[in-house]
């Protein structure tokens, strides 16, 4: 029986570990002799298979999700087994545990493919049009340093963060300017870190005066399942967008501890909004995507005193 490997799954494969490309060569010759290896998955006509982690150096225990047909295996994604399960901490409170969303592993790899699709489409477009925006992109995070941040944090990075910081951890700002919607700046892992710790102290010292208020009455800053993402520049913290791990849905945050706005996104519709913004620029209704020389500058958050050298990509 001959074992297809598509493109797609074998870039994928080569970002979750240097052990990795070999480790799925075990599972792929014992499907060519066993199509029958693995179990139904909830994704209609997927079987899944596992990889032992332990078995393979610089490999994570992972899901192998394949389609059988009568004269070939065709292998449609590999994922970490560890995308479905939450972090443990036993610093979190009772009522924290377990409100991280429940993961397929076949759900999460077509949302592993979809960051990656919608990040492909913008970076192909940044390096053509913006190469000194597409530069200030950081390489990807090793899974190593996802698991210390989600270890730090004590919640399971949901699966399309954990894959859209495997492929970029974070931008430095091209002039200042971030080079997502309104200017903003995908944080670092170490900002991400930063400004967690921050919130849930700030989220402590007000739930020691909330103590004494009416339910009604109490406020809340920051949830525990609230990981800061976008920030509102490369070098301004002030506010920004969090992803709820609870929810999949992004939300506003701001230092001055505003009613936090719930923007009902996820982060897969944000990238690929920003991805159908730069393709088409004409139809982009919440921001005007431009160039500054080489640079991708966003009209809604641009300094009045660059607004002369800024030419849109509509004219």
């Amino acid at each position: 029986m001959n074992v297809e490997i598509p493109p797609h799954v074998r870039q994928t494969v080569s970002q979750l570990g240097d052990g990795v490309p070999y480790a799925l060569k075990v599972p792929a010759g014992r499907l060519a002799d066993d199509p029958d290896l693995g179990e139904p998955s909830s994704l209609p006509g997927i079987l899944n298979v596992m990889i032992d982690g332990d078995l393979f150096e610089d490999c994570p225990t992972l899901a192998v999700g394949y389609i059988r047909e009568p004269d070939r295996i065709e292998i449609r994604f590999v994922t970490p087994a560890s995308f479905a399960q939450p972090a443990t901490d036993t610093a979190r409170e009772p009522e924290q545990q377990g409100q991280e969303r429940a993961v397929d592993p076949g759900v999460e790899a077509v949302t592993v493919r979809e960051v990656a699709d919608a990040w492909r489409r913008i970076t192909g477009w940044l390096q053509t049009h913006a190469p000194v925006s597409h530069a200030a992109f950081r390489a990807g995070a090793s899974s190593a340093a996802v698991a210390a941040v989600e270890g730090e944090l004590g919640v399971r990075i949901p699966v399309e963060l954990r894959a859209l910081w495997l492929l970029t951890a974070g931008d430095d700002g091209a002039h200042g300017w971030g080079c997502l919607p309104g200017n903003q700046a995908l944080m670092t892992l170490d900002a991400v870190r930063a400004l967690y710790r921050m919130k849930m102290d700030a989220q402590v010292s007000r739930d020691a005066l909330n103590s004494g208020r009416p339910e009604e009455e109490r406020i809340t800053v920051w949830n525990a399942t609230w990981i800061p993402v976008i920030a509102l520049g490369p070098s301004d913290g002030s506010s920004g967008l969090y992803l709820d791990a609870a929810t999949g849905y992004l939300g506003r945050w701001s230092r001055y501890n505003e009613a936090p706005g719930d923007e009902r996104d996820t982060l897969v519709t944000y990238l690929e909004e920003m991805a159908d913004m730069l393709e088409s620029p004409a139809l982009a209704a919440r921001d005007k995507p431009g160039l500054i020389g080489e640079t991708l500058v966003w009209l809604s958050s641009i300094d009045p005193a660059q607004e002369k050298r800024w030419r849109s990509l509509t004219n």
